[in-house]
């Protein structure tokens, strides 16, 4: 497994949870998910795909973490930095790997300490309830504790190289981007167009296309979840294409629109005001200021409040923590990863969304993503 990073990132990274570990008296974390085992180990596989098998990462407070998984994965895990790596040949139905997780859990944590787990909001515990309800017998005297807060805290910032692989994710999807005129003409469906488009940024070295959504309709499109039908694109139709492509692990996540033929007066106006919403936000994000302040710019500029929340963290999730909405008082710390996505409604079933991505710097915000023009990009089309 080439590593993305050097093995000074990951020790960094150990050390800086475990400094948070020890101030909270807590004596190792238990982590399930694909994004928390890859922050510290650089474990990356797409076999995350399988939900037959469940894999385990204990971080203690002291010394290295001790990766507990399927067998399947040791040798994938042994080209990591990490040396303590234990398995069990898996699925197993009696006992999928619980047995052995417990005892490396009483060994690390003693008797009475806490063990931390993410049980907070935009988390989920991988393996069957019955499994952890059996752990937890095991283990005994160890009370369980939500890391949740500790591991967002770390997370949230991006290092130096994080942020460039972020970038480098970002540029290559601008130039897949810049290409989307190419896949467009009459009779083309909005089904062929998601997937050339898919095809445009592995060629332009995506990795794998975790995300694509989108819309095409006269005047606007309906949502931004859908996916693709095979209705041809005509003139008049908005087209949007969102996607979350990803680089050696990392995402971006943003979007593009394109009138077919002509752009109405209408959505027009509407794009330029999504557009310096987002130019706005962009100037007043900087460290001190919080995920709220910069809802409340993007409305101002709107001159209405579209609902939802209007961006969003960013990083080894497609979406991370925070979010862009009124009841969110993070501070902005230089490193953070945002998207800015604000939309406006057309009328029934029509809006319009436009999403860019941001890194916060010391004196302020720089782009990611190459900014859209202001003014909707018109295609060519014949009627």
């Amino acid at each position: 497994m080439p590593q993305t990073f050097p093995r000074s990132e990951f020790e960094t990274r150990c050390a800086s949870a475990q400094a948070a570990m020890a101030r909270e008296g807590i004596a190792a974390m238990l982590l399930t998910s694909e994004p928390d085992l890859r922050y510290f180990t650089g474990f990356l596989t797409r076999f995350w795909e399988s939900h037959t098998r469940p894999w385990f990462l204990l971080v203690p407070v002291h010394g290295a973490p001790v990766a507990v998984i399927p067998a399947i994965g040791a040798e994938l895990m042994a080209q990591s930095w990490l040396t303590d790596i234990r398995t069990w040949i898996s699925p197993d139905y009696r006992d999928d790997g619980v047995s052995l997780l417990a005892e490396a859990i009483r060994e690390l944590v003693p008797s009475g300490e806490a063990l931390g787990v993410p049980l907070g909001r935009e988390t989920a515990l991988r393996m069957p309830p019955a499994d952890w309800e059996r752990l937890c017998a095991r283990i005994g005297d160890r009370p369980r504790c939500d890391v949740s807060a500790l591991l967002r805290a770390q997370q949230e910032v991006k290092s130096p190289a994080e942020i460039a692989l972020i970038r480098e994710t970002c540029a290559l999807a601008g130039r897949a981007f810049a290409r989307v005129p190419e896949l467009l003409s009459p009779g083309v469906t909005l089904a062929q167009v998601f997937r050339r488009f898919q095809m445009l940024l592995l060629e332009e070295g995506a990795d794998w296309v975790s995300y694509l959504a989108g819309g095409a309709a006269p005047g606007g499109y309906g949502d931004v979840i859908s996916p693709a039908d095979d209705r041809p694109l005509a003139a008049g139709d908005v087209l949007m294409l969102d996607t979350g492509a990803v680089r050696q692990g990392y995402f971006c996540d943003y979007d593009r629109n394109w009138a077919i033929g002509h752009a109405t007066p209408e959505v027009q106006d509407v794009h330029r005001r999504l557009h310096d919403a987002a130019r706005a936000a962009h100037e007043a994000a900087r460290p001190g200021a919080t995920c709220a302040d910069l809802h409340r710019v993007i409305v101002d500029v709107l001159g209405q409040d579209p609902g939802g929340r209007l961006g969003h963290g960013l990083g080894m999730r497609l979406t991370e923590w925070p979010s862009l909405i009124p009841g969110d008082d993070t501070p902005l710390r230089p490193g953070m990863v945002l998207t800015l996505e604000p939309s406006l409604p057309l009328g029934p079933g029509r809006m319009l969304v436009h999403e860019e991505n941001i890194v916060i710097g010391e004196n302020g915000a720089e782009w990611l993503s190459p900014p859209a023009p202001r003014d909707i990009p018109v295609i060519d089309w014949p009627g």
